[in-house]
């Protein structure tokens, strides 16, 4: 059953469970990936203020690196310290789409302290529609994840398309149940997959344009391009606007359309 989706769940936890884009973001670095990031996932606590409408601008300064960060994300019911993957998964009440949006000049300075984000992370637009797992087909109840393409436009072109379903570390289950090691989760926690990244050869074959299935952010196309020595694309600026969807095996928008543009400021 879909349900309409209001401006009153606040964003819970974010994960990281496509190990590619880490991968990505350490090799355009020149460093290792560390191999616990394969066992143990990443999660950082988000915002609990507000959010952002699936309409609304985004409302951030062109300087701080402005990026949309297209996700698959689940809201739980309430969820027992220390619940299993498999105790955690039977908690999934409702499926949606997010655009977490990050301001990507502001991250490595945050990081630097040791103490997380907060600056570089502001309000997220989610799905106008959550929908109930056992109305989307392509639901996997085994592993836990979402196996379609999620769709990314930048300014009207298609930009990305990578399977939420595929290189996906850790399903949603094993994210819930990190995040409630340590703590009960409410009913309403939202856990949000991470940006989702598809293996790709390169910078020419994972594009679009060239038969690639592109990305769900600007950072990931400016890793390949910081890998291979070229000129990194621009992080969005005012005026710029993105569309995240997915569709059904029959071309049905399962949670309707994100449609955020930049507003300057």
């Amino acid at each position: 059953m879909p349900f309409a989706f209001a401006k009153s769940i606040p964003m819970g936890r974010d994960g990281s469970a496509y190990l590619n884009h880490v991968e990505l973001v350490r090799k355009a670095r020149n460093s290792e990936v560390p191999e616990s990031f394969y066992d143990d996932p990443l999660m950082y606590q988000g915002g609990s203020d507000g959010f952002i409408g699936p309409r609304d601008d985004i409302v951030a300064s062109e300087v701080w690196g402005i990026d949309m960060e297209a996700e698959v994300a689940v809201i739980t019911g309430k969820v027992s310290l220390g619940s299993t993957p498999k105790q955690a998964a039977e908690q999934i009440r409702l499926a949606m789409l997010v655009n977490d949006v990050s301001l990507r000049n502001l991250i490595p300075s945050e990081l630097a302290k040791g103490f997380g984000f907060f600056q570089s992370k502001p309000a997220s637009a989610f799905s106008p529609v959550a929908v109930t797992p056992d109305e989307i087909r392509a639901w996997d109840n085994q592993a836990i994840k979402l196996n379609l393409p999620i769709q990314v436009h930048l300014n009207g072109e298609l930009f990305g398309r990578p399977n939420a379903g595929e290189d996906m570390t850790f399903g949603f289950g094993q994210l819930i149940a990190h995040a409630a090691k340590t703590r009960h989760l409410v009913a309403g926690t939202i856990i949000g997959s991470g940006t989702v990244s598809n293996k790709q050869a390169n910078l020419w074959g994972s594009s679009v344009e060239h038969g690639g299935v592109g990305y769900c952010c600007l950072a990931e196309l400016r890793m390949y391009e910081a890998i291979e020595g070229k000129q990194q694309t621009p992080f969005m600026t005012d005026g710029d606007v993105v569309r995240i969807e997915m569709f059904d095996e029959t071309g049905e928008s399962i949670f309707g359309t994100i449609e955020n543009s930049v507003k300057a400021i």
